[in-house]
């Protein structure tokens, strides 16, 4: 009787996420959203070089990748969040470690321990990119668990956030 509950709360959760992702991606304003976010617009940055060689690398579409940068440190290499993640791609110190990244503050370290473990979600999610940034967010232990995108608010304003900024990135002519 759980599972079956389970099961129907969690069909609820996806239904409702892929409408606010369907209506985001044709730009319709969501409503119902957990969470707000800023709208952030593409932009050339200091680092777009380190990202598309980094993303070439790892065999990463450039503009995905600096759309999670973009997303995570509003393209700041100083950038330090309160849960302690740090520099452009928002590396947490046992996460950077794990990808062999010595200095989160150093763009090129950070960047290319960035893109690893974005390709490693990837590769994890069959290339589901909608798993592989909830992961990348919340943690493959998170998806995992839940099976899917969890419900944890700032995972599902993030997907859906990354996404918008690689469809500008993909359309700008910068």
């Amino acid at each position: 009787m759980i599972e079956a509950i389970f099961t129907q709360l969690q069909s609820q959760m996806y239904e409702s996420v892929l409408k606010d992702l369907r209506q985001l991606l044709s730009g319709v304003s969501m409503t119902g959203l957990s969470g707000s976010f800023p709208i952030l617009k593409a932009r050339t940055s200091e680092f777009d070089a380190l990202i598309d060689a980094a993303a070439d690398k790892y065999n990463l579409d450039p503009t995905l990748l600096k759309a999670v940068a973009h997303a995570e440190s509003n393209l700041s290499a100083e950038a330090i969040s309160t849960a302690g993640a740090k520099g452009l791609m928002q590396l947490m110190d046992s996460t950077a470690a794990m990808l062999g990244v010595t200095d989160s503050f150093d763009p090129l370290q950070n960047v290319e321990g960035g893109a690893r473990y974005l390709q490693q979600m990837l590769a994890r999610y069959q290339g589901n990119e909608a798993l592989a940034l909830a992961a990348y967010n919340a943690g493959p232990g998170a998806v995992d668990q839940w099976g899917g995108i969890p419900p944890y608010a700032e995972t599902q304003v993030y997907v859906p956030k990354v996404l918008q900024l690689r469809g500008q990135y993909q359309s700008w002519e910068g």
